[in-house]
């Protein structure tokens, strides 16, 4: 895919065809990343038990929602080739091998490094035949007490069809014998999801709890004999399927699809490498699955339920404590007052999200000559202080809007129930567009002053989410500019109405001018650096997937525009080609925070442009969600943020670069000597 530059391609122009890297395999390898930190003995023990417990969590979203779509898209004659040049049978191959490969290895860290270390340091998680006598006793008390009362065995026989197995869900299939006639039958148990995941038998000795409903199968088959019990798993299709184009109401629709959710079908099947050939038969003909779909590992399943065990109180082995710095806005400053003066850019965790994006609306919801708040709301917690103060806000009289994104994916249900509260309260709720996602972060405060309207807005690159802020790296703006603040309102004002205010002042806007307007400026640099100005071009992101703007960088390398890519996650360019990209590096750090911000930064002749905001470089973010960018202004913020993004494409910062073939290398160590851990540099920059 090109770019459209008005003219008949010449030979500089035309592009190879096996240009883009394979989407789905380097989804897979961002989490080998993760893996790979789980691996680190420099980590502090319980923060690897967590990376572990990330990686399986990571992988049942990617089986839910990439796998089970390509799986969807083949069934219904809908998948193509992809642009990295394979066909959907092919991807998926090779999607499920090294997904199983990174399954094994997984399984293999918990077995050989970390459930030996956690025993070093007393934490203890062991099967029931490694329990002690007493430990039994007391498991099998706690079993008859709590447990017992909410199992429900589903036997399957010519009366009892196969159950139905929920999404994620951990279950054991067990094989019991009619002593009289010698009868062998099969039933099903789950695990139930309300209990503990993990049982305390002892100060820090945990047996999973399948372990313990396995031990004491006899007390719920009564006469019978167990002979075989076995642990599995399964993963469900589970994205949602709306059709907004004959959808009312899309709230009931999502409501209606969320039940539907859990029925999708089957797209993995875990299971324990000590299965018996009958039991695995019998679980993959009732679940109706093929081989491919069969995933055995060594047991016990599910570690993302090791967060748990990550949480045990051993500050000793975790990160040591960090504050967040309140220096961004004084506490004692009146904060509408100080965004007159200046711009004010946060980089959280390290800045206080409470006293700055908080404040701000807590601020707003307070002050009678604030007349309305405008908001939108992609994810944000359970008990959200901002929308308790959006709700005061409302109740007190103020024209409150809040665009509610519903389809925020695995987060609707708390969507749905947030959205009922602020409409409860008074709150104007808008549900964004059909077809497109609002995931761009703004807010708007409109405020009376001496007889004019003055406007104070927030754009940001993470969700308003006090939880997630203590550990989602992301930027955001804080400004009273009034051309930005023009730019927000027409932009609510598209959310909410009818407007189609193009182009913007000082925003970049999907679907209409973002993809475009990043493309005019990789295309200027290419200028710039032609006529002998400086250009460098450089870009962080969680994603870089979108042909076009890829196709882009690859023209702006050929003539010798240095570009550089910090990226969390998936890249589909292919760096340090010759004659396609040797001028391109791209590089990747994970640790204790997750890097979510998207900065974007062109060089422009030695007056540098400077953009940061809500989208990734992916074709969701670019042509179904409205997105945005702002332009930082303020010189020492655009100073800041280039210092930032050549510190970490620097080769004394701990990184993993990526290859011209995909292959990620870990550099975090220069002889004996470990390099720079940006994020722990950042940490010490703000005490």
């Amino acid at each position: 895919m090109g770019i459209d530059s008005g003219h008949a391609p010449t030979t500089e122009d035309v592009l190879p065809d096996n240009r883009f890297l394979d989407r789905e395999e380097s989804w897979l390898r961002f989490n080998e990343r993760v893996l790979q930190l789980a691996q680190d003995q420099t980590q502090p023990l319980l923060e690897r038990v967590r990376f572990l417990s990330i990686f399986a969590s990571n992988l049942d979203e990617f089986f839910m929602v990439r796998v089970a779509g390509l799986i969807r898209r083949m069934a219904t004659g809908l998948a193509v080739q992809s642009a990295s040049g394979r066909q959907p049978w092919e991807s998926l191959e090779s999607t499920t091998q090294l997904a199983h490969k990174l399954m094994l290895e997984h399984a293999a860290c918990y077995r050989d490094q970390i459930s030996p270390e956690l025993g070093k340091q007393g934490i203890d998680v062991l099967r029931w035949d490694d329990l002690g006598d007493d430990e039994q006793k007391s498991l099998r008390r706690l079993f008859r007490e709590r447990i017992y009362p909410v199992l429900t065995p589903l036997a399957v026989d010519s009366a009892h069809p196969f159950p139905y197995i929920s999404g994620l869900s951990l279950n054991l299939a067990v094989i019991v014998a009619d002593p009289g006639t010698g009868e062998r039958l099969f039933a099903r148990v789950k695990v139930p999801p309300v209990l503990p995941r993990f049982i305390e038998s002892a100060p820090g000795r945990f047996t999973p709890l399948e372990d313990v409903i396995a031990a004491q199968l006899s007390e719920l088959f009564t006469g019978m004999e167990v002979l075989e019990c076995h642990a599995f798993r399964v993963t469900r299709n589970e994205d949602l399927e709306v059709d907004e184009d004959i959808t009312e109401d899309l709230l009931q629709a999502l409501e209606r699809e969320l039940l539907r959710r859990r029925f999708g079908p089957v797209v993995r099947l875990e299971v324990e490498d000590t299965i018996s050939p009958e039991v695995l038969d019998l679980l993959t003909a009732g679940l109706d699955i093929e081989e491919r779909e069969v995933y055995r590992v060594p047991g016990p399943l599910d570690l993302a339920a090791m967060n748990a065990i990550a949480d045990h109180d051993r500050p000793e082995l975790k990160y040591p404590p960090f504050v967040t710095s309140k220096t961004a806005l004084p506490r004692d400053a009146d904060m509408l007052s100080a965004l007159e003066e200046r711009d004010v850019l946060v980089h959280h965790p390290y800045d206080s999200f409470t006293t700055s994006v908080q404040r701000l609306i807590e601020v707003a919801a307070n002050d009678p000559q604030v007349l309305a708040i405008k908001q939108t709301l992609y994810r944000t917690s359970g008990d959200s202080p901002i929308v308790d103060a959006l709700i005061g806000a409302a109740e007190a009289g103020k024209q409150v809007v809040v665009v509610v994104e519903l389809k925020a994916r695995f987060d609707e249900h708390a969507n749905i129930s947030w959205a009922r509260k602020l409409e409860h309260a008074g709150c104007h709720v808008v549900y964004g567009f059909v077809g497109l996602k609002t995931h761009c972060k703004l807010a708007l405060v409109v405020r009376q002053e001496n007889g004019r309207l003055r406007r104070y807005c927030h754009i940001g690159t993470g969700n308003y989410h006090p939880k997630t802020a203590r550990i989602y790296e992301d930027f955001g703006l804080l400004t009273a500019d009034p051309e930005v603040a023009e730019d927000v309102t027409d932009l609510f004002n598209h959310l909410t109405g009818h407007s189609r205010q193009i182009p913007y002042r000082q925003l970049l806007v999907a679907p209409h001018t973002l993809r475009s307007g990043l493309v005019l400026r990789i295309e200027r640099e290419a200028e710039h650096h032609l006529a002998g100005r400086p250009a460098h071009i450089r870009f962080k992101c969680n994603s870089l997937v979108d042909e076009v703007i890829i196709d882009a960088l690859y023209r702006a390398s050929r003539v010798g525009v240095p570009i550089d890519i910090w990226v969390r996650g998936i890249c589909a360019l292919r760096p340090g080609v010759p004659g396609l990209s040797e001028t391109i590096r791209v590089r990747s750090i994970l640790g204790r925070f997750l890097e979510h911000s998207r900065v974007f930064v062109f060089d422009c002749g030695g007056d540098a442009e400077v953009w940061l905001g809500s989208a990734d470089l992916m074709h969701r973010n670019l042509d179904r969600r409205v997105e945005a960018l702002v332009r930082v202004k303020d010189r020492r913020h655009r100073d800041h943020l280039i210092e930032l993004l050549d510190r970490a494409m620097d080769e004394g910062t701990a990184s993993w670069w990526l290859d011209g073939d995909g292959g990620w290398t870990r550099r975090s160590v220069d002889g004996e000597k470990p390099l720079l851990d940006i994020q722990h540099h950042l940490m010490g920059t703000r005490r």
